[in-house]
């Protein structure tokens, strides 16, 4: 097995405790597995062992009655050593399997939770990691490693036990022997570990630049650059062949060497033992059992200490695992939830099951009862301040307010605090001071769950899942009728090109929608957001890969879907925000500019200099 190269967990102690949690919720089954897997290991030993009786008893005497009787008895054990360990074999493999289906399952649970500045400071890749490359490491670990270990301590203790007991003297040769294996073993795993990490990391470096080569194909060929990526590419292979060869090379001779070491020990062995024989120091049964336990000492020596360190791997694998499960989730202290309403003969609203597309914000009292709030849309920033990390504010005590049914226009250049408005809303980020009301209710007393249910979000980097285009768009309500699905798709300007395709609505997607054009995905995207019904609409930058003339077209059909429903546009292009009620000018985190497209033009600022082209976005 060879040496992975990844590191050793930094605090093994608390990474197995982990682990072993997980396999504790089968402590019978591993329980009944380490007796068979001892069965296993004992069942070779004994069986070894009465060679000595079998020699001494029956074949010198010539009792062939007791030799069957024998070889019958060591068939016996030696088939109970088979049986047990097909059996731990099978048990070990659903066991583990279990155990690590339990670990990716809690992982993904916990991942969910987290708080979304997380996902910010670590990137796709390393996350991916967990749940692939380090799940499958622990995977391999508990199927091969958990047995193995201890099916190998127990035949090399108790080779070396029957040794000593069999013949001191002999033992004393198989002992050094075994230390010299050792001593090389470990010797040997330092040197490939060391080529191992190199193999890895030039591994990565090449699965790097392939990735940004496939990436970039048009700049590459627009600017004439293959022969220069050629030569970087062979430098980088070479680089890897070298690490590789050498990784190879310490790990290709280890097992030869220990055999090689292992015959050499035999032999000093059988022929030490041949002359204590002729000088009648040991008999015949005791040599060949002897000599049979020397040609096994090594194997399960070298199986031990090549587990051990597989199973180190595979904690450093769990401990980064771990780790992930460990970062504090999410905080929810809100108590304010979103209900189904319906009105009553006198105006007020009540609670109810149906949809009635009215619903309102259940509001705990103190009396431990409650009342509710209509679901308006009135959105209020009130001094809001705030700063993605310490001593870097993007928003510089910000208050605005988007009334029911207007639709509020943010613009600015980039970095002035556009896309961070928008993400306050929805909460995914916590205030550093100041307050964001919804209704008039704290944002931070409702359920982010329910304050999201009532916020549709359509940003510039569509994602699109696997599934049918119908499954896409209701993915913003999952319980939408088809009728819903295709007045949705109507809405964004989506239904006459989805009409085209070969099976219409259930067209199948995947890799994230890579068969339809960046607009047509678009336009999914805002049909998705159309068919959840939201009282508060976000568009980020939601028509930039669509051309003008679609564009339009999408306008119009967003007309009905923003009827009674506040609606908060990010846009470069200042064609998209002529209609809007109010027009936010952002600089520097602070808003310097407020009105509509004609009052900010009369203002002749920042506003004025960017419809004139006197200013551009940055």
């Amino acid at each position: 097995m060879k040496n992975t190269g990844h590191a050793k967990p930094k605090n093994t102690r608390k990474t197995l405790v982990h682990l072993l949690k997980y396999i504790g919720h089968y402590k019978f089954s591993i329980l009944l597995i380490a007796i068979l897997v001892c069965i296993s290991a004992l069942s070779g030993i004994m069986g070894t062992y009465l060679l000595k009786p079998v020699m001494n008893k029956y074949i010198l005497p010539g009792d062939i009655s007791g030799l069957i009787r024998m070889i019958f008895l060591m068939g016996l054990i030696y088939l109970a050593g088979a049986l047990s360990c097909l059996c731990y074999n099978r048990m070990m493999v659903h066991i583990s399997q279990q155990v690590v289906s339990d670990i990716r399952i809690d992982l993904f649970r916990h991942t969910q939770k987290l708080p979304l500045k997380y996902f910010d400071a670590h990137t796709h890749g390393d996350l991916m990691s967990h749940f692939t490359n380090d799940v499958d490491t622990i995977s391999e670990a508990l199927n091969n490693s958990f047995t193995l270990l201890i099916q190998s301590f127990i035949t090399s203790a108790g080779t070396v036990i029957m040794l000593i007991l069999l013949d001191f003297r002999l033992s004393l040769i198989v002992v050094f022997f075994l230390l010299i294996m050792l001593i090389y073993i470990r010797h040997n795993g330092r040197l490939s570990k060391k080529y191992f990490t190199e193999q890895q990391k030039n591994l990565g470096n090449i699965n790097g630049f392939v990735e940004e080569m496939v990436e970039g194909q048009k700049v590459e060929k627009i600017f004439r650059h293959e022969k220069q990526d050629l030569r970087k590419f062979c430098e980088l292979t070479e680089k890897l062949r070298e690490s590789s060869t050498m990784a190879t090379t310490f790990t290709g001779i280890t097992i030869p060497t220990i055999v090689s070491l292992s015959y050499i020990n035999y032999a000093v062995s059988a022929c030490i033992g041949g002359l204590f024989a002729l000088s009648g120091l040991i008999n015949l049964g005791t040599l060949a059992s002897y000599l049979v336990y020397v040609r096994q000492s090594a194997m399960p020596m070298n199986q031990f200490t090549m587990q051990i360190n597989f199973l180190m791997v595979a904690l450093a694998s769990a401990e980064k695992i771990f780790d992930m499960m460990e970062v504090e989730p999410e905080s929810d202290e809100g108590t304010v939830t979103l209900c189904k309403a319906a009105r009553e003969e006198d105006g007020s609203l009540k609670e109810t099951d149906a949809y009635t597309g009215l619903f309102a914000w259940k509001v705990p009292d103190q009396d431990h009862g409650y009342h509710l709030v209509p679901l308006k849309g009135d959105v209020r920033f009130h001094d809001v301040v705030f700063g993605y990390t310490k001593g870097n504010t993007i928003l510089n005590g910000i208050s605005l307010y988007a009334k029911p049914g207007q639709k509020i226009a943010f613009v600015g250049s980039t970095g002035a605090g556009k896309t961070t408005i928008i993400n306050l809303v929805n909460r995914f980020y916590e205030l550093n001071g100041g307050t964001i009301t919804y209704d008039g209710i704290d944002i931070k007393n409702i359920k982010k769950d329910d304050l999201r249910r009532s916020i549709s979000l359509v940003i510039q980097e569509t994602h699109l899942f696997t599934g049918s285009i119908a499954d896409n768009i209701r993915y913003g309500r999952l319980n939408a009728s088809d009728e819903d699905v295709l007045a949705a798709a109507k809405i964004a300007n989506a239904d006459s090109f989805i009409r085209r395709l070969p099976n219409g609505y259930d067209t199948l997607l995947e890799s994230d929608g890579s068969n339809l054009s960046q607009g047509q995905r678009q336009l999914i995207a805002i049909a998705r957001a159309a068919i959840s019904q939201p009282p508060v609409l976000v568009m980020d930058e939601a028509t930039s890969s669509i051309d003008t003339r679609t564009e339009k077209l999408i306008e119009k059909g967003m007309d009905a879907l923003m009827k009674d429903r506040t609606v908060f546009v990010i846009a470069h292009r200042l064609s998209t925000v002529r209609n809007s009620n109010a027009i936010l000018v952002l600089e520097k985190g602070e808003i310097i500019e407020r009105g509509s497209h004609d009052e900010l033009l009369q203002e002749k600022g920042k506003y004025y200099q960017l419809h004139t082209g006197l200013f551009e976005l940055e």
